[in-house]
């Protein structure tokens, strides 16, 4: 009889893990490309740069999502060098983080992706990092050196990649473990 419970007990834990991630390990990639560029109005060669340098300091996976918000005016060159991605177009102060925040609190993210980048370093972001950290994801916050918040960096604790800098020592303090590149067309 103890057996028997014993094995039944085994049984549900493994149903609960499977019912709480019943996706493959992905990374869900959150851009506020204008917040990368350093300007609402970024170029098609500031975006390629972009890209580039985020494939190769934090990487993206063959199964990962990537969500890129900008403003309208941002959106052909985001659109055209950074192909494969879903884009989130909102205007107006703080649009493009407020898209993403709008996918954090909507769309199950740490149900469907054990790691979530964020390439932002605005201060909206820190309780969500903090609640998907909770949550069981692995969260990496991507920014600009000098333009990350405190509250973000705090929340992120060492899961923090700079874009910017080539000084992998103290700018790559961890990364995800996935690599891959894309040509812009």
């Amino acid at each position: 009889m103890a057996r028997t419970a014993a094995c039944t007990n085994r049984r549900q834990v493994r149903d609960v893990t499977r019912t709480r991630r019943p996706f493959p390990e992905r990374t869900l990639h959150l851009i506020d490309i204008e917040n990368l560029a350093g300007t609402g109005l970024p170029t098609a060669r500031e975006v390629r740069d972009l890209r580039d340098a985020y494939a190769s300091r934090v990487g993206i996976g063959p199964l990962d999502h990537v969500v890129i918000a900008c403003n309208h005016l941002a959106i052909k060159a985001a659109g055209y060098c950074w192909p494969d991605a879903r884009y989130l177009v909102r205007s107006g102060p703080d649009g493009a983080d407020l898209a993403l925040l709008d996918v954090i609190k909507h769309e199950n993210v740490a149900g469907r992706f054990t790691s979530v980048a964020i390439a932002s370093g605005d201060h909206a972001f820190t309780m969500d990092t903090s609640l998907l950290g909770a949550a069981g994801c692995e969260v990496t916050v991507v920014a600009r050196y000098g333009h990350l918040a405190k509250s973000l960096e705090l929340a992120a604790g060492r899961r923090v990649v700079y874009i910017d800098s080539h000084d992998t020592v103290s700018a790559v303090l961890s990364v995800l473990p996935r690599a891959g590149s894309g040509e812009c067309a």
